[in-house]
């Protein structure tokens, strides 16, 4: 999965930025920053568009490329694709299950699954390779319930505000609506 907004283009300056200096610049709602973060970090790094470089959530603060508020939020995020360890047997569990034990609250757990799903599919936190939502369920990394619930387009979370039109849309279709940095080929909004 390498299909995420990975920052912003201004054409008028012919400019590329980071989605948290976009943020800072005012050109962002630090919600829409934060859940466009969170989509990289659950898809299993955070990317630099103007180094064209791929970082770890902790990586990216001491790179300056995120701030010290949004640190937490996006550790939690790149669990979902490192897996979550559980406090009282250690041993790596899933988002669903992180989820399911209540570490992670549900529409949180449900944004970066939609993220993880618009970007290529669900990971397994144990084989670090994408499935679809179908043979996620058959494998038991959710259930059936969650399964109906991620396979319908209605239920996709509208947390991203687009600055171009000012409209509230899902990850899949803000993304559809990035164009492609002719440098890096990083879809920027």
């Amino acid at each position: 999965g390498s299909n995420f907004i990975a920052g912003v283009f201004i054409q008028a300056m012919n400019k590329k930025m980071s989605i948290y200096d976009a943020m800072m610049r005012g050109l962002l709602t630090p919600g829409t920053a934060l859940v466009l973060l969170e989509a990289q970090a659950a898809s299993g790094f955070l990317t630099d568009p103007v180094r064209n470089q791929k970082l770890s959530v902790t990586e990216a603060l001491a790179a300056g490329l995120i701030g010290r508020d949004f640190y937490d939020k996006l550790l939690s995020a790149e669990g979902a694709v490192r897996g979550y360890t559980e406090p009282y047997t250690g041993l790596k569990i899933s988002l669903f299950q992180a989820m399911k034990k209540e570490f992670i609250v549900r529409e949180h757990a449900i944004r970066l699954l939609e993220a993880q799903i618009a970007t290529g599919g669900i990971i397994d936190p144990q084989l670090s390779h994408r499935v679809p939502v179908e043979v996620a369920y058959q494998r038991g990394y959710f259930d059936q319930e969650m399964c109906q619930f991620l396979s319908n387009p209605k239920n996709q979370t509208r947390s991203c505000f687009d600055p171009n039109p000012h409209e509230n849309l899902t990850y899949l279709q803000l993304l559809r609506r990035c164009v492609p940095d002719p440098d890096t080929g990083l879809l920027m909004l």
